[in-house]
């Protein structure tokens, strides 16, 4: 398996410059990256509670679907040992749609017969990522005002998971 880059190298927001089609000739990406992030809704999601904790992003930023997944599985078991499974609601609402390529340049011995240059430079899918604006929420808990230190405390172990800077934002009662 490739070895993933550090977060700091895609957290920038690029044009979303990736045409998906049900064409092939019309499609620019020709390969989709399989999404990591397994759930986007978990814990009791039919009842409705009186407090939300949001994550929301201090500045534009891209989050790969690695991050996501990673934060989602921290504050999921956080709040799934604490709580119980009809205690929180617990939702990712940023999605990876943004695709992450890159034109890799050959290195060693006869590599200048072997690369392309710029010449062929839209680059090959390695990931996917949630490009957010500044201020957009990127996951929010829903819990009882008794349980809301809980919910905090997972935003917060969330939030060591992403590149950029967030905030957590507390509604309700």
């Amino acid at each position: 398996m490739a070895k993933l880059r550090k977060a700091s190298a895609y957290r920038l927001v690029e044009r979303p410059y990736t045409r998906k089609s049900k064409y092939r000739a019309k499609s620019f990406v020709r390969a989709n990256p399989q999404n990591l992030v397994v759930k986007f809704e978990m814990g009791d999601t039919t009842r409705s509670f009186p407090c939300k904790v949001m994550l929301q992003s201090k500045e534009p930023a891209q989050i790969r679907h690695n991050a996501l997944e990673s934060a989602r599985k921290s504050a999921n078991k956080l709040l799934e040992t604490t709580l119980g499974k009809k205690a929180y609601r617990f939702r990712i609402k940023a999605f990876p749609h943004h695709v992450l390529r890159e034109n890799p340049l050959a290195s060693g011995a006869g590599a200048d017969r072997m690369s392309t240059g710029m010449k062929m430079s839209f680059g090959k899918s390695i990931g996917l990522a949630a490009q957010v604006k500044k201020g957009q929420t990127i996951l929010e808990v829903e819990v009882d005002k008794k349980d809301l230190a809980t919910a905090q405390l997972a935003c917060e172990r969330a939030n060591h998971k992403f590149a950029r800077g967030t905030r957590i934002v507390i509604e309700g009662d």
